[in-house]
């Protein structure tokens, strides 16, 4: 909770900490008053249930960026929920390049009917590489969806010198720093 409490525990009492100020899972749960969000009661659960975090976390990166435009390249580091709807949202605004990478090929399906075009997979090689032999100055958006610091600063870095931007989305563990040579 934002107090720093929390309103759950198991059967014997062991307290169970909330993960970013939301639980789920449970049949009855105490909230803070900002985590809740009104639904008409006449929904399809099924159908709103993706209105929680990485759908709209996701689109909204692209859908309120106003430099967005057109025949940009994208590059998207993490292929969950946030990622795909990066994904889904640069093509939707005109992304011609989406480039795909996640360290699971398996995501890479998915990922192209959501309108990626290009994959790699960063266990077979170097991503920065990869997408240099592409896009030869850098990638005019980029998305960290991971949480890695590494992969943040690969993000970062990636821009389109000059122009590019780079959105961090993913939330790094406790204590992490994100370090990058300035350019």
């Amino acid at each position: 909770m934002p107090d720093g409490t929390s309103r759950l525990s198991t059967l014997d009492g062991q307290m169970i900490y909330h993960f970013m100020g939301c639980s789920t899972f449970s049949e009855y749960t105490v909230l803070a008053s900002i985590s809740l969000a009104k639904i008409n009661p006449e929904s399809d659960p099924f159908k709103v249930c993706v209105l929680g975090c990485g759908i709209p976390t996701g689109w909204g990166a692209v859908m309120n960026n106003p430099n967005f435009h057109a025949n940009s390249s994208v590059a998207v580091w993490g292929l969950g929920a946030v990622g795909l709807a990066v994904i889904q949202a640069a093509k939707i605004r005109g992304a011609t390049r989406i480039y795909a990478i996640d360290i699971n090929a398996k995501k890479f399906e998915i990922a192209k009917t959501f309108g990626a075009t290009h994959f790699f997979n960063p266990l077979e090689g170097n991503a920065r590489d990869w997408l240099l032999s592409h896009e030869k100055w850098g990638i005019d958006f980029t998305y960290d969806c991971t949480g890695n610091v590494q992969v943040m600063r690969d993000a970062l870095e990636m821009a389109h010198r000059g122009f590019g931007e780079s959105m961090v989305i993913g939330v790094a563990s406790a204590g992490k720093e994100l370090s990058t040579r300035p350019f």
